[in-house]
């Protein structure tokens, strides 16, 4: 419920990870947490809300060494991205802050320390994923594989971006090195671990007022089945904190990424001297007094909901109010992908789309549910085109082509007309407030569209555009009416498109001194303000424009030209990995018949023996290099799971090994007795 007196509440987004763009799957939570926070602010509420990038891990490395850059650097430069790409948008961040500073530092090692007088810590030997091939253990991100509960292949060591699933790297079915692709092997090294499972029914406690109802359910499946105890560290090379007093330990990005939640908070408060805000958030003893909400995806509840709760309450810290979970984000019914060039990046969407128009698009979908929200772009033009642009936007751009043949001056007042019209806008004010409140966006959103209808509805009966051929004064009333009740409709909207109820604010020339929020709108329509008496608005500007067809299949030819673009690039490359070398099936073949191919300049019509029932027939550009007869005999190296090739001559089922020029080939052929069809390894 909404409080009557102000409340300070503090919200959190989840950190996007620092080795990769944001994208608009991205996108859908931070929007969702803007638009909450901007309700609450306009509620008058004192309102901080903080982020942070999430810089530690593996995947930093890795993505740094094939960009050749440090971690260092290549976090500094994705920081910059981040944040352009967040304010593009207007998301509005109190602090965006990075993990890989002093404070987060600070508090991870605090954290720790207090689990470890707590007796929450203990190490044991654990058996690990070490490769042969690179001399490291790998940790969770340098090892693929097929996930142990869902069964889907390529995941990373640990956890499962499908199913959700926590696991350990050696957990793995089949698993590979990332770097190589060599099958690891088994060793054992000491780990340290955090007593997750000691938290068991105190978990089961929290989670019943701190969650919803699905999510609570969801995470007490996982407590009854046996919580496992947490592997808080990691083996360099790692990019992350050392774990104090530990030799080449680190400690785990699941450790250190959520308290950077903590660390943008404290950095904000100390740089504003408002260290007692700090502790009146995140001390146990004072939880009462605010409040404290994450918003995440459903991917990561596992971490939040049970990991994070018991840390915190270990370190002596209060735990969230509640943690909001959003669904997933689907392109036109189906998941995001590179490969259909639908994993739309910020960027890409910018270059030929307004950010209003998909801030409006995720209000109207986004509800306080779970479930996965599809962006279909058709559904995404109409909706924007006949809501924002033909509906709300049409209501200030019709009257103020009419009000520029009166000097753009409104009446002396509004009438008992338009307090009538304005009265149906009023009266909606709590139930509005109270979806914002409980995330209902998509009800928001409609009733704002009823809303809008009724006042272009009023404008039509009314015809101004007739009535100023013969009573100039009524048809600047009605316009007077229906622009006062345009712009008080205009501020339920303002959490959701904030630019767009700017621009309404500076075309009726709205008086500074007003209020900016929600308490502008009275419950009662005797004490409602309105603009002044013969007001003069400014002349119009375009507030929102019409999207077309056209500009969103030019977005996604933009992917899919760098998906080519990097796909050429890679071709391009000369290594490949050895994954992609085990591909190939490399046999000992007996050439037991030669001969020259009639109409051919190059080839010879091979006849090879490589260990089956039946010899293979292959077509070898090599006649200029060798009489037929010489080679038969000869025992040469063949590719053999070559996919068949038709040729005017007949089909050729396999490839000889040669080196050389065309007119100077060598054949690579086996010296030792060694019997056709032997695999060369």
């Amino acid at each position: 419920m909404i409080a009557s007196n102000k409340r300070k509440i503090l919200v959190t987004s989840a950190l996007p990870y620092a080795n990769g763009p944001i994208h608009l799957g991205h996108l859908v939570e931070y929007i969702q947490t803007d638009i909450w926070v901007r309700y609450q602010k306009m509620c008058g509420n004192e309102t901080y809300y903080f982020c942070a990038d999430d810089t530690h891990g593996t995947p930093i490395m890795l993505t740094a060494k094939k960009l050749n850059l440090t971690p260092e650097a290549l976090i500094e430069k994705i920081y910059e991205e981040h944040l352009k790409d967040f304010s593009l948008f207007e998301i509005k961040f109190d602090n965006y802050y990075s993990t890989n500073s002093k404070e987060n530092q600070y508090f991870s090692e605090t954290f720790y320390k207090k689990a470890k007088e707590k007796g929450y810590i203990y190490k044991k030997k654990v058996k690990q994923l070490f490769c042969p091939h690179d001399k490291m253990f790998l940790p969770d991100r340098y090892v693929k594989g097929i996930c142990p509960k869902c069964g889907a292949k390529d995941q990373y060591g640990d956890c499962c971006e499908k199913c959700g699933a926590s696991y350990r790297p050696i957990d793995l079915i089949e698993p590979k090195c990332a770097i190589c692709g060599t099958i690891p092997i088994e060793k054992e090294e000491d780990h340290i671990f955090f007593k997750l499972s000691a938290f068991s029914s105190w978990l089961e406690e929290w989670l019943e007022t701190h969650t919803d109802e699905s999510i609570k359910n969801k995470m007490l499946e996982w407590i009854q089945a046996g919580l496992k105890d947490w592997d808080i560290s990691r083996d360099g090379p790692y990019f992350g904190f050392r774990i104090p007093d530990e030799e080449n330990k680190y400690f785990y990005v699941w450790l250190d990424a959520p308290i950077g939640y903590i660390s943008s908070s404290y950095h904000y408060f100390k740089k504003h001297n408002l260290e007692n805000r700090f502790d009146e958030f995140w001390s146990k003893d004072k939880e009462k007094k605010t409040e404290v909400y994450h918003f995440i995806g459903k991917d990561i509840i596992y971490f939040h909901t049970l990991f994070w709760p018991a840390i915190l309450n270990t370190a002596d810290f209060r735990t969230p109010n509640k943690v909001f979970v959003h669904g997933f984000l689907t392109i036109n019914g189906e998941k995001m992908s590179k490969s259909r060039g639908t994993f739309i990046k910020a960027q890409s969407y910018l270059k030929h789309l307004d950010p209003q128009a998909l801030r409006y698009y995720f209000a109207s979908r986004l509800s306080n549910s779970i479930d996965d929200i599809d962006l279909n772009f058709d559904d995404f033009i109409f909706k924007y085109n006949s809501d924002i642009v033909g509906n709300i936007a049409n209501i200030f751009s019709r009257c103020a082509k009419l009000l520029e043949t009166l000097n753009n001056q409104l009446s002396k007042n509004v009438n008992q007309e338009g307090l009538s019209l304005i009265e149906s806008i009023l009266s909606k004010k709590k139930v509005i407030l109270q979806q914002y409140e409980e995330r209902n966006y998509h009800k928001v959103t409609k009733m704002i569209i009823e809303l809008g209808s009724e006042i272009n509805k009023y404008i039509s009966e009314k015809e101004p555009w007739n009535q100023i051929k013969t009573n100039i004064e009524e048809a600047r009333q009605i316009l007077t009416n229906a622009l006062n009740a345009g712009w008080l409709l205009s501020i339920y909207l303002k959490p959701i498109l904030p630019s767009f109820c700017k621009g309404v604010e500076t075309f009726l020339n709205v008086p500074f001194e007003y209020p900016k929020d929600f308490g502008l709108l009275s419950q009662n329509i005797q004490t409602q303000k309105f603009l002044p008496e013969n007001h003069k608005i400014n002349p119009y500007k375009h507030l929102a424009s019409r999207i077309t067809k056209e500009m969103v299949e030019n977005m996604f030819k933009e992917e899919q030209k760098e998906i080519l673009e990097t796909s050429k690039l890679e071709s391009n490359q000369k290594y490949i990995t050895i994954e992609d070398f085990s591909k190939i099936e490399l046999k000992v073949g007996m050439i037991i018949d030669a001969r020259e191919v009639e109409g051919s300049d190059k080839l010879l019509n091979l006849i090879l023996d490589v260990g089956e029932e039946k010899p293979r027939n292959v077509f070898a550009g090599i006649k200029k290099s060798y009489n037929p007869q010489e080679l038969i005999g000869k025992k040469v190296i063949a590719v053999t799971n070559l996919q068949p090739r038709k040729m005017k001559f007949g089909i050729s089922e396999a490839m000889i090994l040669a080196t050389g020029k065309e007119n100077n080939l060598s054949l690579i052929t086996v010296e030792k007795d060694v019997n056709a069809g032997s695999i060369v390894k």
